[in-house]
């Protein structure tokens, strides 16, 4: 597969909904009506927000502040794979009928777990701390990148239900998130 590479060419990102983001869609949820995006506006909005912790990562200076913002992300990238793995990527095989850039994602996501998981053994001022934390971003960089220029547009062209799966998505974090609190 080839690799897309950033240029001087490549257009800037716009402001507003993330690029190829449908707005989101009513669904009739028990007595009330929520907005629900699809399911690549709300990966899209959660890479926005995983980046963001990054950029607080890098700028903090105390030890506390870093440790919060590297536990959040560690959080947040547990969750974001998991769903992703569970809920997008199976209808994502099936409607694609290209197993590589799924499996390419896979793999992604499990090189990612084991970056998370030597960080939550760490502590800020450990030898290599911020570095592993640093090539976590860059690795999300990445994975990201891929996401969204190839596997993203490719769901939108298949026909998929990505409103039923934005919703499943978020249905799952707020299980996965619940259960976690349960757990504190």
């Amino acid at each position: 597969m080839a690799r897309k590479s950033k240029t001087s060419t490549q257009k800037p990102k716009s402001a507003g909904r993330p690029r190829g983001a449908m707005k989101p869609k009513s669904v009739k949820n028990g007595n009330r009506r929520s907005r629900v995006p699809d399911a690549i506006a709300f990966l899209e909005n959660e890479h926005r927000e995983v980046e963001k912790l990054f950029e607080s990562f890098e700028t903090a200076r105390s030890e506390n502040k870093k440790e919060g913002y590297a536990d959040r992300i560690c959080l947040e990238l547990r969750i974001h794979t998991q769903i992703e793995e569970e809920i997008l990527y199976p209808p994502a095989r099936e409607a694609l009928d290209d197993d590589f850039i799924v499996d390419e994602a896979v793999v992604e996501h499990d090189s990612a777990k084991a970056l998370i998981g030597q960080i939550e053994g760490m502590r800020p001022g450990d030898d290599l701390y911020d570095a592993k934390v640093k090539v976590l971003s860059e690795h999300i960089e990445h994975h990201v990148e891929e996401e969204e220029e190839e596997l993203f547009p490719q769901l939108r062209e298949s026909g998929i239900d990505l409103v039923a799966l934005g919703e499943r998505l978020r249905e799952r974090k707020d299980e996965l998130l619940a259960q976690m609190a349960q757990r504190d």
